[in-house]
């Protein structure tokens, strides 16, 4: 099921957030803002595509690649489970 899936992704990403990485606190802030875009995306199920969400969490793999390869690797299963989703 690619939405237990997503979840046990965002558990994933939370658990490495909270395990002491070397954010910074806007980079915290703004990994928090995905998992909440994210949930609430799965918990009102939208049949709309929401290209701007799937952008957003690009975006942060971009973004975290090179420092945080871990975190990077983790978005981008949820990118991933996005698109099997169809979001």
């Amino acid at each position: 099921m690619p939405a237990r899936e997503l979840q046990q992704q965002l558990n994933e990403l939370r658990e490495q957030l909270d395990s002491g990485t070397t954010l910074t606190a806007e980079e915290q802030t703004h990994l928090q803002d995905l998992i909440s875009q994210i949930e609430l995306k799965l918990e009102l199920e939208a049949v709309t595509p929401d290209t701007g969400l799937v952008d957003g969490v690009n975006l942060a793999v971009e973004r975290f690649e090179v420092e945080h390869p871990t975190l990077a690797g983790t978005l981008r299963n949820i990118v991933q489970s996005l698109a099997n989703m169809g979001i």
